[in-house]
């Protein structure tokens, strides 16, 4: 690959580590002898077409520093997709800048992104690198153990329903349910996660609703009387992708992003939480409280995991030294190489392009309970070392 410039950017929903990623691929791009000038991209690939670019050469180190530490997404993002039409301006500018490294932190969409330029770019005579660094709090990009941002979304989670799960506890004669609504169209991990905040057999959350399985109304609600019977509380978590027997999203929300990704409970409409919400109120004529926190889970900075910032800027880190040596059309993966049973241990490794942006990752079987409302052991024992320990509350004999 030839000497030139690289450009960076950030793209589809924010996580409080997507900044270390940024900082990552910044930092080891302006030491590269093989890299002159990093740019950043302003919202995503509309930073490009706009000329909105940033000389992280003018950004200086102790904002760096900060920014890792950051959450959100600094650079801003986008989600624009791309047409036909786009292309030929994105090269023309591309070519005006001189890149010939090119770098973006996203998910599946901006895995797509990625190699659709490289390739129209590449076709055109114009050679660049493109290397991806994942980025997704529903941690469904393939070919990658876990992806940065999961870790700290999902310690928001079970931070959130331990906390959530006290409070019904302790008010069950006032509110005899809740339902707590993760982010995640398709796939339950965020939702799952919400089991680390149990400290013993029969602690909230009660009920598990995932993506990958549909939802029953009949055993819903027997597993909720069952529940409240022996409980005097309900607590629900539900991923916001659940849907019904026939595929219909339980938030009947007809509302599609330009990626063509259901927006659930976008524009006015219901989401899945109050629908099960109004369920369970006419069924047994509970009150009962929704939360749906949306993008707080997935930017949250106080929750941050320490891992989950150390592995994405690995990964930024990781992206520029392949493709520094000539490495393209890759996403950088953060692959296990522990054993069940062994202090937890990571390294990087790499995914095509064309697999990441064609294929989703859901929840394996193994980790789903048999009744499709909970989870398995397994579960657990994978989500554990990244999420970290979780506080012990103190409650009162009965």
């Amino acid at each position: 690959m030839e000497n030139g410039n690289a450009i960076v950017g950030q793209s589809g929903g924010p996580t409080s580590v997507i900044n270390a990623s940024l900082v990552g691929v910044v930092e080891t791009a302006l030491k590269n002898k093989k890299i002159g000038t990093v740019y950043g991209m302003r919202f995503g690939i509309e930073g490009v077409l706009n000329n909105k670019l940033l000389d992280f050469s003018k950004v200086d180190s102790n904002t760096l520093k900060q920014l890792k530490q950051t959450p959100s997404s600094a650079l801003g993002s986008s989600r624009l997709k791309l047409q036909d039409e786009h292309f030929g301006p994105i090269l023309k500018r591309l070519k005006q800048k001189n890149i010939r490294y090119y770098f973006m932190i996203g998910g599946n969409d901006t895995m797509d992104t990625i190699h659709r330029v490289v390739e129209y770019a590449r076709d055109h005579g114009w050679e660049m690198a493109g290397v991806g660094v994942s980025k997704t709090v529903d941690n469904d990009l393939f070919g990658t153990d876990h992806t940065p941002g999961f870790p700290s979304a999902a310690r928001y989670v079970a931070m959130s329903v331990l906390q959530g799960g006290v409070l019904a506890r302790d008010m069950q004669r006032v509110d005899q349910f809740v339902v707590f609504q993760t982010v995640g169209r398709s796939a339950g991990w965020l939702p799952a996660a919400a089991a680390a905040a149990r400290r013993k057999a029969g602690d909230p959350p009660h009920i598990i609703l995932l993506p990958e399985r549909p939802f029953h109304r009949k055993n819903f609600l027997s597993a909720v009387k069952k529940t409240y019977d022996k409980k005097g509380f309900v607590s629900i978590v539900c991923g916001e992708g659940i849907t019904n027997p026939d595929g219909s999203p339980v938030s009947a929300s007809g509302t599609t992003d330009k990626f063509g990704n259901t927006e659930f409970g976008a524009m006015g409409g219901t989401s899945a939480a109050m629908i099960l919400h109004r369920i369970l109120s006419d069924e047994f004529g509970w009150r009962g409280e929704f939360q749906v926190c949306e993008s707080l889970q997935m930017s949250a900075g106080d929750r941050t995991v320490p891992l989950d910032i150390k592995e994405a800027y690995g990964c930024g880190k990781k992206a520029v030294q392949l493709a520094a040596s000539g490495g393209s059309g890759v996403m950088v993966t953060i692959d296990r190489v522990s054993k069940r049973g062994e202090p937890y241990k990571s390294t990087y490794g790499t995914a095509p392009l064309s697999e990441v942006a064609n294929h989703e990752r859901p929840m394996p079987d193994k980790y789903i309970a048999k009744n499709g409302m909970d989870v398995t052991k397994a579960f657990l024992d994978y989500l554990d070392p990244l999420i970290g320990d979780l506080p012990d509350y103190a409650s009162l004999p009965k």
